[in-house]
């Protein structure tokens, strides 16, 4: 796992409505980020996806967030560029979603699943690494986005993150063959 303080790996990807590269350059320094490694086929993932989307709403101009999927689109075509895009519009996503053909931006964060949460600060160090909150597609809790809202209010307002933090369940990340 990456340790907290580690600073943010740098990252170009496509943008799977249009295209365009984006560049972790293009979040505004000094503003916290959000990197959401997602997909489209994981339960865990639709579970929580339209909490993703309040999220995005929410901290509108307070943080920056930015979704990636690293799945291999090959085995599982769901999490494909078009597919994604789908998603986009179905959920009415409000940050940017790229997509890690190469798998090289998931191994660099050391993303391990979907959904995998990593916060940075304002000076792109790892400020919070974990789950979104306790639900689960099986457990009858509600989805409240709690710990990661814990963490990314901490940070708005200028205040340390808990570092008593829980790990992110759901898919493995859909590594290709080697």
């Amino acid at each position: 796992m990456m340790p907290l303080g580690m600073a943010a790996p740098a990252f170009t990807l496509p943008e799977v409505s249009t295209g365009r590269q984006v560049s972790m350059a293009e979040f505004a320094p000094g503003q916290p980020l959000l990197v959401m490694f997602i997909c489209r086929h994981c339960p865990f993932v639709v579970h929580v996806q339209s909490e993703l989307a309040r999220l995005g709403r929410d901290y509108a101009g307070r943080v920056a967030l930015v979704a990636i999927s690293s799945n291999d689109a090959a085995t599982h075509p769901a999490d494909a560029p078009a597919s994604l895009a789908q998603m986009v519009k179905e959920q009415d996503f409000t940050f940017p979603f790229l997509y890690d053909e190469s798998q090289a931006v998931a191994r660099a964060f050391g993303a391990e699943c979907t959904p995998d949460f990593f916060v940075f600060d304002g000076e792109r160090k790892l400020a919070y690494r974990g789950q979104l909150d306790s639900s689960r597609p099986s457990n009858q809790q509600p989805v409240s986005g709690a710990d990661l809202r814990a963490a990314l209010d901490a940070l708005v307002a200028g205040r340390p993150v808990n570092p008593d933090q829980r790990s992110s369940i759901g898919c493995n990340i859909k590594w290709k063959a080697a």
